[in-house]
């Protein structure tokens, strides 16, 4: 019998609350019979102008999934494919998608990956009693949304990479500096975050406003950020901010002046700012949660050579292996009670890697702390990682993608 860590009150009332026994999903006995298969499922966005964020997390479910079968499975029963969702970046249809998992009795849906598509989905999982993680929500205060305990997620929340970024940018010497951001969940929460950030380092910021990422053209945006005139412009965009680079080049704004976040970590982003000359792009820095370890991104693009954009795969591959691990720890595959153990195999235990290392520790009786490809994880009880890996990228006269350095925080 593995031992198990004790939990805290907070966990424990939220046992208590769970009533340890699942309304939804598909796991099986938890009381010493044979567990059923655990099954997951993802909403994640496969169309879509969100949908170069598919890839890379749907190849780092599959791989996780690939890894933990290879070891036997969850609780030496192997797990049957992804049950598949179209996010779409469209509620109504990320909502759709949810529902056909949870109906098809998923116990542990990976997604959404715009935290927008996660507030439309989170009650409809949740409230059947169905573990939920994402790698990729990032806006502030969603984790305290979900009072269930069935919400987490592995990437780190924008109040952690909006200091980063600033001083990132204290430390390149700039002293004004424009903030322009999609107006939604997730840009306007980094944003905010930048922005306070910035002037807590003594840094000036001389305009901050929105723009609806749908627009025609962004010319308005492009316009102001100009006239205000600043050393530095933080840009918090998905694609749509290609044309926002373009258009502060060709109004003198060089990209060495220019700053990204997640959204434009993106390795053919020269590419398409200018694929005649992608040396357009020289300078260009940004901050983003870390893609993950060599050896990870080695095992990954050899799983799916095909992949180009690696953003957010870590923390998906993370999301899949640490729910499977709780299962191990609960010796069940029953959402209920597993979902309790999250937090636990998190930290305050055997530091160890992949499934197979942390299940055989859990078997011989130890508490695990599971150290992610993507960073430290360490959950706290409302399903936020404490402690997170932010990288620097760039690109360079040819306009070549890389890792810069990488800082963890706190």
């Amino acid at each position: 019998m593995p031992s198990t860590k004790a939990l805290s009150l907070t966990a424990a009332a939220a046992a208590v609350a769970l009533g340890l026994t699942a309304c939804g999903g598909g796991g099986g006995d938890g009381g010493g019979g044979e567990a059923d298969a655990l099954q997951y499922g993802y909403v994640l966005p496969e169309t879509g102008d969100l949908s170069h964020l598919g890839p890379p997390q749907i190849s780092a479910a599959e791989y996780a999934l690939q890894e933990i079968n290879d070891a036997g499975g969850v609780l030496d029963t192997e797990l049957p494919a992804f049950l598949t969702g179209d996010e779409a970046n469209d509620a109504a249809q990320a909502n759709d998608a949810a529902n056909r998992l949870v109906d098809q009795d998923a116990d542990v849906i990976i997604g959404a990956a715009a935290s927008g598509m996660t507030q439309a989905i989170m009650d409809t999982v949740t409230a059947a009693e169905v573990v939920q993680c994402s790698g990729s929500n990032t806006a502030p205060g969603l984790a305290e949304e979900d009072e269930s305990g069935y919400y987490w997620r592995t990437a780190p929340s924008d109040n952690m990479q909006g200091p980063v970024l600033a001083e990132k940018i204290a430390a390149d010497g700039h002293q004004t500096v424009a903030v322009t951001y999609r107006a939604d969940d997730y840009g306007e929460g980094l944003a905010n975050a930048a922005a306070d950030a910035l002037e807590e380092n003594g840094i000036e910021v001389v305009y901050q406003e929105g723009y609806d990422p749908n627009a025609p053209n962004f010319d308005s945006v492009v316009n102001e950020v100009g006239d205000a005139d600043p050393d530095a412009v933080v840009l918090v965009a998905f694609e749509e901010g290609v044309q926002i680079i373009t258009g502060l080049i060709e109004n003198g704004v060089g990209a060495d002046r220019m700053y990204g976040t997640d959204g434009l970590n993106d390795e053919t982003l020269a590419e398409k700012v200018d694929a005649d000359d992608p040396s357009t792009i020289e300078g260009f820095q940004g901050t983003a949660p870390d893609t993950g370890d060599e050896a990870f991104i080695e095992g990954l693009t050899g799983f799916d050579e095909d992949l180009e954009v690696l953003q957010f795969a870590g923390q998906v591959y993370d999301c899949t292996i640490i729910t499977a691990l709780a299962a191990e720890q609960a010796e069940s595959t029953v959402p209920a009670e597993f979902v309790t153990e999250m937090e636990a195999v998190s930290k305050d235990g055997t530091e160890c890697s992949g499934f197979a290392e942390c299940r055989d520790l859990i078997r011989d009786g130890e508490d695990i702390d599971y150290q992610g490809v993507s960073g430290p994880i360490d959950f706290d009880a409302e399903g936020d990682v404490t402690s997170a890996t932010f990288q620097i990228y760039g690109f360079d006269g040819e306009g070549v993608h890389s890792k810069q350095d990488s800082i963890t925080v706190p």
